[in-house]
């Protein structure tokens, strides 16, 4: 498929939303591709937040996208872990926010290197196995956060894989507890299920597979 063709349909699923084009932003997933692929694919059409999934691979991207003269926006998108927050010295959005400690402990780095970073809280989908931040909590961990000193813009969700009623439930329940709390961002939906995100309201589309074209091709075989 390749960006433009992901950018297309991120702009038809504006379209049959009846939004605003340009209201939905793309946050391309870098996550087991190098920085030469990741220049080649992504940032020869454009500038784009990169989504990275681990501090230490973020780190080293970082390092060698900036060696090439390539300085983009990061975001992180995956689970924390409180040994290596340390790594994520120069992201801009944490989309996985779900503990207290993890708050304090990025306001304390943020305020030690200068920049802290605006954060999302994840919110829990229901699966056992997946980190979240229940609903009925989402309130008191806000107002927590905040109090930290960091600046809290929305809510992240991930979707069942493979359950299309599943994911908008889950997408249309956290668009509404996102303006039940007064908060704009809601990163939502991933290579398979991003025009139904788009659809309820996502405002981010963390997308990787779809990208990069040996994936592509690899998919398509698949299928």
């Amino acid at each position: 498929m390749g960006l433009p063709e992901v950018l297309a349909h991120i702009r038809a699923a504006e379209a049959g939303a009846g939004r605003s084009p340009g209201s939905v932003r793309l946050v391309a997933v870098t996550k087991g591709h190098g920085a030469p692929e990741i220049r080649e694919c992504v940032l020869s059409h454009g500038t784009f937040a990169l989504g990275e999934s681990k501090g230490q691979e973020l780190r080293d991207k970082r390092a060698e996208l900036g060696l090439l003269g390539l300085h983009p926006q990061w975001h992180f998108i995956g689970a924390l872990q409180t040994n290596k927050l340390k790594y994520l010295q120069g992201v801009s959005l944490v989309h996985s926010l779900t503990r207290r400690d993890h708050a304090a402990e990025l306001a304390r780095l943020g305020d030690r290197w200068g920049d802290v970073p605006d954060v999302l809280l994840q919110v829990h989908n229901g699966e056992a196995q997946k980190q979240g931040v229940a609903p009925g909590e989402l309130r008191a961990v806000y107002h927590e956060v905040s109090q930290l000193g960091l600046r809290v813009r929305g809510l992240m969700v991930m979707a069942p894989e493979g359950d299309r009623q599943a994911a908008h439930r889950i997408f249309r329940d956290t668009a509404a507890r996102a303006h039940e709390l007064g908060l704009s961002e809601l990163s939502m939906g991933m290579s398979d299920d991003y025009a139904e995100a788009i659809g309820c309201g996502a405002t981010l589309v963390r997308v990787g597979r779809a990208l990069f074209m040996k994936d592509t091709a690899q998919s398509r075989t698949v299928q």
